[in-house]
This record gives structure tokens, C-alpha cells and sequence, in this order.
């Protein structure tokens, strides 16, 4: 984590907003003090830091549950701007919930406190007088808090759903120039001109395939998500067409039961990898490239032995790298790449 300047007090940024945390409890320890008329010794001071600072941090974990803040295209409420019913909704749950564990913890401290003082438990009139001033005092303070919890991570995720909606241009850029990338059309034309004057029948599949495939990409490139069970059935229909043209020299192999195909993904995310494996590996009928898919927890892996070429095509990685920033920012998490014993993988995380 990278300090963030002034702003965070150079900080981590997650280390930095405790920090204010405490600050804003230390400072307002003795200012609630005057307003009530308490006597400001470290008797009052102390428990009534540790109050607000504990009353801070549940509140603010309390809101990270409610609010579902990171950017996610599913979602009604996350997106900025739009006020819907279930956002005001989860507003209001979180100022009772949060009103109520202030009260809570409040009465738990007023018990305590008389207990080890040995005054024994707490008259109930008297409880219920002390909570009310509590619980009054909170709802004023919430009114100052309220940016804290509500809009500073509503304006965050107003900067990722525009760095996503940017990423999410320039890979439609992208897709259009390499996905359909010219050599993959020529080669597959010149497969269709040999079988159009020997296998009519196939050269009839072959063109259905490869129309399915690029309506694929036409529709499915500005989405954000797509059905795994989509997905898969896309790089079927772009395997066929390397199948015919390789004549058996590539294996696709696809593990994954119909409980996995309620899981979400990347659109064009696993034909990336699919044409990453044919392109930077040699193939032969006695030695065939083999390309697994299957799922791994919350993941959809690709494997592949590998088989170097004698001469090797250069590679840039900037497919993976525009795989792992779209990943990362629609999702949160990175696609994991690791090469061992000859084979290569790539793991891609899934959506629920």
C-alpha cells in the first residue's frame, strides 16, 4: 500500500483513515466534554475515547457490508447517481443499525463501568435516561459523520466506474483491432477456399462457425460480463475452426459441470487465452497441443503443455496485461499466471 500524501497523513491509505479515526475521537473527547459540562479528567477522557472510537470502527464496518461501494454492474445502488428505492433503503437500515450499536455499546460500557467501580448493576431508570442522552447525541453527530460513511466512498466509486467505463473503451478499440485480427481471417478464408471446392458440407459449417464468431464479438465487446456458459460456448465454436485447419494437431478439453455455468466472466477473456496457446506453441499429430479448461474454486482455468516453436513469436504480454486490468477493475481481483513442469496456466476469476 502507497502513502497518499497530505491528504492520508502519508500514510497507507487503510492505515490512514484509522489514524483520523482516533484523532477525530481524541479531538472530540474533550470538546463533548464542555458541551455536557463533564469534568475533563483522563476518568472521563479515556472511556469516552475508547467509546467513540469503538462505536467508529463498527459503524464504519457496518457501512463496507451495507453499501457495496466498489463499482458492480449488477448493481442498482452502487451506481453513482442513481438514487433507487433499494439504495435509500440500505441508507436507512444503515443509520438504525448503526444508531443501534452506539446504544449498545454505550449501555455495555455504563454497565461495566459500574460493575468494576463495585456499584453494581445500574439503576434501570436511570439506564434508560443515560441511553437516551446517548442516543440523541448520536443522531446529532451523525450529521456530521455522515460524509465519512456515505459520500467520501460514493465518491470513489465514482472515479472506478469512470476508469472502468474508460478501460472498458479502449478495449473495445482493442478487440476490434486484434480479436478479429486480420491473419486469423486470412488463414481461416483460405481454409474455406480448399473446402469449398472438396467438402461443400463442411465449408458450409465452417462459415456458420465463423459468422457465430464474430457476431460474438460485435455484441458481447461493450459488456462488462457475459455467462460463463456463453463464454464456453464461444471458444467451442473458435476451436472448430482451428480443429479443421490443424486436422487433429490441437486438443480442447472443457471440465466444467452445469453448477459452473452459473458463474459470470470477462467477455472474450478465455478465447484471449485459447488464441494465446495456439499462437505461441507448435503442434503436430504425434505430439498435439492440449489445451484444458476447468474450474478451480471461484476460478476458470486454462492450461496448456507447452511446446516452443523453433522459432519463436515475439511476445508482447499486452493481452494479459489489458486482461488483468479489466479483470482487476471490474472484479477487484487478478487473473493468476504461473508456468511449471511444462505446462502453462492461466486462472481467471469468476462472478456469482
Amino acid at each position: 500500500m502507497k502513502s497518499r500524501g497530505i491528504k492520508d497523513l502519508y500514510l497507507p491509505k487503510r492505515v490512514a483513515l484509522h489514524v483520523k479515526f482516533m484523532l477525530f475521537c481524541a479531538l472530540f473527547s474533550p470538546l463533548w466534554g464542555l458541551i455536557i459540562g463533564a469534568d475533563i479528567n483522563w476518568q472521563y477522557l479515556l472511556p469516552t475515547f475508547m467509546i467513540m472510537l469503538v462505536d467508529m470502527e463498527v459503524i464504519y464496518l457496518l457501512s463496507k457490508k451495507i453499501f457495496i461501494f466498489e463499482y458492480d454492474i449488477t448493481s442498482k445502488y452502487s451506481v453513482p447517481g442513481k438514487f433507487t428505492r433499494d439504495y435509500l433503503f440500505r441508507l436507512l437500515l444503515f443509520y438504525v443499525l448503526a444508531l443501534a450499536v452506539i446504544t449498545l455499546v454505550f449501555a455495555v460500557f455504563v454497565v461495566v463501568s459500574n460493575l468494576i467501580r463495585g456499584n453494581g448493576f445500574p439503576d434501570f431508570p436511570w439506564l434508560v435516561h443515560e441511553l437516551k442522552g446517548s442516543f440523541i447525541a448520536s443522531a446529532i453527530a451523525f450529521l456530521f459523520v455522515t460524509p465519512v460513511f456515505f459520500f467520501i466512498p460514493w465518491q470513489e466509486s465514482m472515479k472506478r466506474e469512470y476508469a472502468l467505463r474508460e478501460q472498458n473503451l479502449i478495449f473495445q478499440n482493442e478487440t476490434l483491432k486484434n480479436q478479429v485480427n486480420p491473419h486469423f481471417l486470412f488463414n481461416s478464408l483460405n481454409t474455406l477456399s480448399s473446402l469449398v471446392n472438396t467438402e461443400v458440407e463442411v465449408a458450409g459449417q465452417f462459415i456458420a462457425k465463423l459468422s457465430v464468431i464474430y457476431r460474438y464479438i460485435l455484441d458481447n465487446s461493450s459488456k462488462q460480463t457475459v455467462p460463463l456458459s456463453e463464454e464456453i460456448a464461444f471458444i467451442r465454436d473458435y476451436y472448430y475452426l482451428h480443429q479443421i485447419r490443424n486436422e487433429g494437431k490441437i486438443k480442447l478439453e472443457i471440465d466444467i459441470n452445469s453448477e459452473g455455468y452459473s458463474y459470470k466472466i470477462i467477455p472474450i477473456s478465455l478465447q484471449l487465452l485459447v488464441e494465446n496457446a495456439i499462437k505461441h506453441n507448435m503442434a503436430t499429430q504425434d505430439k498435439p497441443l492440449t489445451i484444458n479448461v476447468y474450474l478451480e474454486g471461484n476460478y476458470v482455468v486454462i492450461n496448456n503443455n507447452i511446446r516452443k516453436m523453433a522459432t519463436q513469436v515475439v511476445s508482447t504480454k499486452i493481452g494479459l496485461k489489458n486482461l488483468n486490468e479489466r479483470v482487476r477493475l471490474v472484479t477487484g481481483k487478478e487473473i493468476i499466471v504461473t508456468e511449471h513442469d511444462g505446462n502453462f496456466t492461466v486462472k481467471v476469476p469468476l462472478m456469482a
